[in-house]
């Protein structure tokens, strides 16, 4: 029987690509597995075809593996084995770096559109949701770098059981970063929203709601931020946990990952829903309603990528295989980050279209100005997102001779007098959504 066993280890070491085969032995543990399974006579020693499709063979090695070897030993056996029975390598790492890479510049284009369009084309003022974007960019930044130089050179794509210890210490180290920059990114990003329609929507009520929902994303954000950080230990715990040979405690983080992406789902619903209510109400015509709603609908985009993300964390859940499940969820999570960066830049990038293609304004040209009101420097500006409750009226009155032929022949005084009228929350239509100019012009025959 030992004769046999030699025989298995060179068949099987045999097989393996040169670098594993210079690199990785077969535990001892899993020797004597191998000995006690083909005490079985399921297959025998020589006949690799049985060794790597019976299931019952494989099960009884499996089984008694767990149970001797340790964690580090269990992933070598499988390495070992799997790269014998020619099973191919998988690594989607170098796939994730691109989409990674690419997605983030066009975030980045899109971000330095936004503040180009405001600081050169309209002179506008640079408002909260200009920062928290800003920000929000900042922020995934880091994501950006340890990507590429974290978690997929640590082994993020690739099976748990082609990685060395050291790798997989290091992949679960910069994902435990990664998961705590994203929920700082994904806050800043719904506090950007928020602030924008802190602005367009001027109504008391509506700006309470609003208010209330900042505070409630603030609250909820930095208990996330708080709990990924301190959720094991000591903290190191999260990231040495894996072989079992480490003391420590941990909160559930699949339970921690599944309530952030479920109520972040919740508050996009929410977030989406108060100007399609506001804009409801409004007097426009029914093709500017279908217009600035779809493009307020663009966001629900987002949400999509959201919920897909959160498919993604039930597999992240019930794995085994740390490195490659993973990778699902960091990929959702830098797609829904620069998809957000995006459409929270839309509507300055309509804007600037406009600009430069005015037939697709639908509107004058001063509607599209007044548009984006805030910070435009008129008098009905929303100072640091906040509306002003004001109506200011101002007339310029002209007073010409008889003998102009301004306004006809005869005796008299011919008084022109032009108010301009600024409405705001008092208005049926919102202030920054639609032109408040009325300009009225009256004559006066003396």
């Amino acid at each position: 029987m030992k004769t046999h066993i030699h025989a298995l280890l060179i068949l099987l070491l045999g097989l393996c690509v040169t670098t594993l085969a210079q690199s990785q032995v077969m535990p001892a543990c899993a020797q004597l597995c191998l000995k006690s399974a083909f005490g079985t006579d399921t297959c025998t020693p020589t006949d690799k075809a049985c060794i790597c499709t019976n299931t019952i063979f494989q099960g009884n090695v499996s089984a008694c593996v767990a149970t001797t070897c340790t964690i580090p030993e269990s992933l070598v056996t499988r390495n070992i084995s799997l790269t014998s029975c020619g099973v191919p390598v998988r690594n989607h790492g170098h796939d994730y770096v691109v989409l990674s890479n690419t997605m983030s510049i066009i975030a980045a284009v899109f971000v330095g559109i936004r503040f180009f369009f405001k600081a050169t084309v309209s002179r506008m003022d640079i408002g909260y949701d200009d920062w928290c974007v800003l920000a929000t960019l900042i922020a995934a930044t880091p994501s950006v770098i340890i990507t590429v130089y974290g978690t997929v050179k640590n082994g993020l794509g690739q099976d748990m059981w082609a990685l060395t210890p050291q790798e997989i210490t290091e992949m679960l180290k910069w994902f435990y970063v990664m998961a705590t920059l994203y929920f700082t990114q994904v806050t800043l990003l719904k506090l950007t929203l928020i602030f924008f329609y802190i602005r367009v929507f001027p109504s008391k009520e509506v700006q309470r709601l609003l208010w209330a929902t900042v505070v409630f994303v603030l609250l909820w954000g930095i208990a996330f931020i708080i709990t990924a950080i301190f959720q094991c230990q000591p903290i190191h715990y999260f990231w040495t946990k894996w072989d079992g040979m480490h003391n420590g405690t941990c909160l559930d983080s699949n339970a921690i990952a599944a309530s952030n992406a479920a109520i972040s789902i919740a508050l996009d619903f929410w977030i989406l829903g108060i100007p399609l209510w506001q804009l409801w109400g409004l007097k426009l015509h029914w093709k500017k309603k279908v217009a600035v709603a779809l493009m307020f609908c663009l966001g629900t985009f987002v949400t999509i990528v959201s919920i897909l993300r959160l498919q993604s964390l039930v597999q992240f859940a019930q794995t085994s295989n740390a490195s490659w499940e993973f990778y699902n969820v960091s990929v959702w999570s830098t797609i829904e980050i620069c998809v957000g960066i995006m459409c929270a830049c839309l509507p300055t990038l309509r804007l600037l279209l406009v600009k430069l293609f005015p037939i697709l304004g639908g509107s004058s040209a001063r509607s599209r100005n007044n548009y984006y009101n805030y910070g435009s420097g008129n008098e009905l500006k929303n100072v640091g997102g906040a509306s002003q409750n004001k109506r200011s009226l101002h007339n310029d009155t002209a007073i010409s001779s008889p003998r102009s032929g301004v306004f006809g022949q005869g005796d008299g005084i011919t008084v022109k007098t032009s108010y301009t009228v600024q409405h705001s929350k008092s208005d049926t239509d919102e202030a920054s959504l639609v032109s408040h100019e009325e300009k009225r012009a009256t004559e006066t025959r003396i």
